[in-house]
C-alpha cells in the first residue's frame, strides 16, 4: 500500500476479558509503525461510537498509559451489545467518510464479527474503500475458525483456581456443607466449564462432576451422580455451565430465568445452579451451597495467563499487518501447530464464516458418562493457562493410637 495516509478506527464490543486491552494496544503499537496509516481513532462503546461520532484520538495516548493498559482488565474504550440495523448503515458510512477512515478493526466475539462483516458489506455496496478486520475475543472460546480465543486462557486459569480453592473448603467442611455447585459462564459452549478439570491433582480431587451444554443430562442422572460421589467421599463438588440443558435440549432451570434477551436475541442465562442446588438438597437431604463467580471470571487480572496476554496482543498486531497486506472482511485466527511443543501462528478466516457460528466442545473431549472431560481436553487447555497451578499441601494424617472409649456422638 502506497500513496496517501489512511486513517484507522478500532473498537471493542461484547463482554470484556482480562486481556482484551492487549489487543487494543497491539493494534495501536503496530499501526504506529506503518507510514501508510494516519490517525488511529478509538470508537467509544463499540459501533455506537461510530453512530454517535464519539471518537477519540489514540495517537495522543502516552506510551506509559498504553503500557499500563496491557495489565488492565475490561474494555478501555467501553463496550456495547448492539445489533446494527438497516437504518444505521448510511450513518455509519457518513461518519467513516467524514474522518477519512479506511481501516476498521473490531475486537469482539461472534456477534461482533457479524457487525464487522456487515460494515464490510455496507462499504462494498456503497463503493467506499474500507478494509475491515475482526480481532477475536471471548472467554467462552466459541468463535469458529480459530483454535482458541484470546481471553479464554485467563478465564480458564481463574475458574480452575476458584473451584480448586472452593472445593478444598467443601472437603474440609464435611457434613456441615458437603455439596457445592459452581456456575461457570459459557452460554451454549462448555469450554470454560470443562477447564475446571485443571483443578485436580489426583482423580478424586474436586470438581468430581462437570456438566456442559453440549451433553444434556437428565435430572435423575444428575442426582445419582452426586449421590455416588457423596457416598464415596462424604462430599461432592460440581461444575455447572450456565447454559446446561436437559436430555431434551431445554435449559435447566429456565423457569427461574429472567425471560430477557440481549440485543442479539440471546436469552439471559439465570437459574441453573440455584435450581440444581435445590434439587440435590431435597433429593439427598443434605446441606448444599453454590458459588457464582460471575464477572470475576472475565476480569480477575491477578490470574491472567501470560500466554493469553501475549496472544491477545499479537492478534491486534496481526490485524494491522493484514490491512497493510491488502486483506479485508477477515478475522485474525490462532492456528496451533502439530507437535509436542505448544506453538501457534496467526492466520485469517473469512468473517462470513465466523459471524454467528459457534465452536462447541467436540465429543472426544467429553467422557462417556457426560459428567466429565477426557485427557484430550486437558491437553488442549493446559498450554493456554500459562503453566500449572501451584501444588497444594496434603497432610499425611498419621493416626494416633486411641486410649479411651469411642465418643457416642
Amino acid at each position: 500500500m502506497t500513496g496517501r495516509k489512511r486513517n484507522a478506527v478500532v473498537g471493542q464490543s461484547g463482554g470484556p476479558t482480562a486481556v482484551i486491552n492487549n489487543s487494543l494496544v497491539g493494534v495501536i503499537h503496530e499501526a504506529l509503525q506503518h507510514d501508510e496509516i494516519g490517525r488511529i481513532y478509538g470508537m467509544l462503546r463499540g459501533i455506537k461510537g461510530v453512530l454517535n461520532e464519539d471518537l477519540v484520538d489514540l495517537c495522543r495516548e502516552s506510551p506509559e498509559t498504553l503500557g499500563m493498559l496491557r495489565d488492565t482488565p475490561s474494555s478501555a474504550l467501553g463496550t456495547v451489545r448492539y445489533k446494527v440495523t438497516d437504518a444505521d448503515y448510511d450513518r455509519i458510512l457518513e461518519v467513516l467518510m467524514a474522518h477519512d477512515i479506511e481501516h476498521f478493526f473490531y475486537i469482539g466475539g461472534n456477534d461482533s464479527m457479524d457487525t464487522a462483516h456487515k460494515v464490510h458489506l455496507l462499504a462494498r455496496q456503497k463503493g467506499y474503500e474500507l478494509q475491515v478486520i475482526g480481532v477475536p475475543k471471548t472467554i467462552d472460546n466459541d468463535l469458529a475458525m480459530t483454535d482458541h480465543c484470546p481471553g479464554y486462557g485467563s478465564a480458564a486459569r481463574f475458574v480452575a483456581t476458584a473451584i480448586r480453592g472452593s472445593g478444598w473448603d467443601t472437603m474440609a467442611m464435611g457434613e456441615s456443607s458437603p455439596i457445592k455447585l459452581m456456575e461457570i459462564m459459557g452460554r451454549n459452549a462448555g469450554w470454560l466449564t470443562a477447564a475446571t478439570a485443571l483443578a485436580r491433582e489426583i482423580p478424586e480431587d474436586p470438581p468430581q462432576l462437570i456438566y456442559v451444554p453440549e451433553r444434556g443430562v437428565s435430572l435423575e442422572k444428575f442426582v445419582d451422580d452426586v449421590r455416588y460421589w457423596y457416598g464415596r467421599l462424604g462430599y461432592c463438588v460440581i461444575a455447572v455451565s450456565e447454559g446446561l440443558r436437559n436430555e431434551q435440549g431445554r435449559p435447566i432451570g429456565e423457569a427461574s430465568g429472567t425471560g430477557e434477551v440481549d440485543a442479539f436475541g440471546h436469552p439471559r442465562k439465570a437459574g441453573a445452579v440455584e435450581f440444581l442446588e435445590g434439587l440435590v438438597g431435597e433429593s439427598l437431604g443434605v446441606k448444599t451451597r453454590h458459588d457464582k463467580p460471575g464477572y470475576l471470571q472475565r476480569s480477575f487480572t491477578a490470574l491472567v495467563s501470560p500466554v493469553d496476554r501475549e496472544e491477545a496482543y499479537e492478534v491486534g498486531r496481526a490485524a494491522v499487518r493484514a490491512v497493510i497486506a491488502g486483506e479485508t472482511d477477515k478475522m485474525v485466527t490462532l492456528v496451533r501447530q502439530a507437535g509436542p511443543e505448544y506453538v501457534v501462528d496467526m492466520g485469517l478466516a473469512p468473517l462470513a464464516e465466523v459471524a454467528n457460528a459457534e465452536h462447541l466442545l467436540p465429543p472426544e473431549y467429553l467422557n462417556e458418562e457426560g459428567n466429565g472431560v477426557t485427557e484430550a481436553l486437558l491437553d488442549y487447555v493446559r498450554p493456554l493457562i500459562g503453566g500449572p497451578l501451584p501444588p497444594y499441601g496434603r497432610l499425611a494424617k498419621h493416626a494416633v493410637e486411641k486410649h479411651v472409649r469411642p465418643w457416642p456422638g
